[in-house]
């Protein structure tokens, strides 16, 4: 299957498709299904799928309240492991989920306030700039994101 989009010239705006395209899964790759799997379950993830088919493993789990689920697995993807980063999860007390991922045992960095860029929106709070970062057992990167209001424009419309 070929994912070559081809080339649209930059100062082209195209118009936005009327299909609904849910992200549904991302493939995380890892070294050990197992080990993955139990890390990924200490963070209170939701197990939906462990299917072994000898030479293909596909694990799904999906974080709470989330729409979007992670694969892991063997034979699945040729990514390396733990080759993955800045994999958002976005939360509104940011302070209060990195409390609870390090009562799990998980090492998360402290909570990082950056400012605003010149030209962003100003919202209120430290919505969309306030970040704490883990990695899971291979070192995929994760991050933790505040978002108590979004940005305008990030609704679709019917």
């Amino acid at each position: 299957m070929s994912t070559h989009a081809g080339s649209v010239p930059s100062t082209e705006t195209a118009e936005l498709s009327t299909i609904d395209m849910g992200l549904e899964v991302v493939t995380v790759p890892v070294s050990d299904v197992d080990r993955a799997k139990r890390f990924y379950q200490s963070l209170g993830w939701r197990l939906d799928i462990d299917m072994d088919g000898g030479d293909i493993r596909l694990v799904q789990m999906t974080p709470p309240h989330s729409q979007c689920s992670i694969h892991i697995g063997k034979g699945i993807t040729p990514a390396e492991p733990g080759s993955l980063d800045r994999l958002m999860l976005a939360v509104e007390d940011i302070d209060a989920a990195r409390e609870d991922l390090v009562s799990r045992g998980v090492e998360v960095s402290e909570v990082e306030e950056q400012p605003n860029p010149p030209g962003f929106p100003d919202l209120p709070g430290r919505s969309y700039f306030a970040y704490a970062a883990f990695s899971d057992p291979d070192g995929n990167g994760w991050l933790l994101q505040e978002v108590t209001t979004r940005l305008p424009g990030r609704l679709w419309e019917d």
